[in-house]
């Protein structure tokens, strides 16, 4: 027996060693008293600035959420816009701590950028955005079309698989940008727009007659977007996957902004351990007991997050679908806090 808590004690010891070894990132961000934040900045419903500078979107509440987390205040974030070419390098130089851009977990960025991607904040798939002029009800009749599409992007590499799948001929029209592309799209240089569905819906409000544009039915592709921080971290890695896991448990177990304070007092076991007025699972983390009341309270759940930014309180009203919880068919599913 006393070997066995000799055994115990010793894994604990090399547990918090490590730990100690690598907070490096949760240590920098409480000296900077600021996360500095990577994200779009042309992308309505995820990262966008109005003219003030004031940011909203999914994304941009999801960096929110972090700082509610590390300073009980979710103003203290630094908005980096970041392009799709620049994402990756701005993270992996240390520029930005999180990169929360609407960004597609695959394996290769995965493995092979120094990258961890964290957790699907947002389950996606590219899509096609026409004008209704064009009388094409669906993808397969876009043989021989122009298509506008940025550079340098999974919705590039997807776009000409699928035609090449289909044996359709392609004319691809690349641009540096979201924003060159779908002003050129515009402006008649080509058929088609395309990008991931929760995009073509943003970028259609800004068409110049968005009721003259229809978004074809057919997905093309899975594109899980979800945050991503640099390998070498295995402390902040936890706390920003966690930072979305205690959004979705918070909408799961009915704790919402408003009666956040009310719940501190349930009785409920999993309500007390996501609260913290049970265990010490925000220790575990590096963070206070209240970690997740403090996202609650100052962010939001994810239900919350996602109705005010892309859902049906917003211009895009976008149908939850497959970003449902796992407990209303859809996969939006957390591991349990205990």
């Amino acid at each position: 027996m006393k070997r066995a808590v000799t055994t115990l004690a010793l894994a604990a010891a090399v547990a918090f060693a490590a730990s100690a070894a690598s907070a490096q990132s949760l240590n920098a961000i409480k000296s900077r008293g600021i996360l500095n934040c990577g994200a779009n900045g042309t992308l309505g419903g995820f990262g966008l600035p109005d003219a003030q500078g004031n940011w909203t979107g999914l994304d941009v509440d999801f960096c929110r959420a972090l700082a509610a987390a590390i300073f009980n205040d979710p103003a203290k974030v630094k908005f980096v816009a970041l392009t799709a070419k620049d994402r990756f390098t701005a993270l992996q130089s240390g520029d930005v701590d999180v990169l929360a851009r609407n960004t597609t977990w695959t394996s290769s960025r995965d493995t092979s950028l120094g990258l961890n991607f964290t957790a699907v904040n947002y389950y996606d798939g590219q899509g096609f955005l026409v004008r209704k002029a064009l009388k094409v009800n669906s993808a397969l009749e876009l043989n021989d079309a122009a298509v506008c599409v940025q550079q340098g992007t999974t919705t590039e590499l997807n776009l000409a698989d699928y035609f090449r799948a289909n044996k359709m001929k392609l004319k691809t029209v690349t641009f540096a940008s979201a924003d060159e592309a779908i002003k050129a799209y515009d402006s008649g240089r080509c058929d088609a727009f395309t990008t991931d569905a929760s995009g073509l819906y943003a970028e259609r409000l800004r068409l110049a007659k968005s009721d003259d544009h229809i978004v074809l039915p057919e997905i093309i592709s899975k594109e899980p977007l979800g945050p991503s921080v640099r390998h070498g971290d295995d402390q902040w890695f936890d706390i920003v996957k966690w930072t979305h896991y205690a959004m979705l448990t918070a909408e799961e177990l009915g704790v919402t902004k408003a009666n956040v304070d009310e719940q501190m007092k349930s009785a409920n076991p999993d309500v007390k351990r996501l609260l913290g007025t049970e265990g010490n699972y925000g220790e575990q983390l590096g963070l206070t007991k209240d970690w997740a009341y403090r996202i609650v309270k100052h962010v939001g759940n994810y239900g919350e997050v996602f109705e005010k930014n892309v859902g049906q309180g917003s211009p895009l009203k976008i149908a939850r679908g497959v970003n449902a919880l796992w407990t209303k068919g859809g996969l939006q599913y957390a591991p349990p806090i205990r």
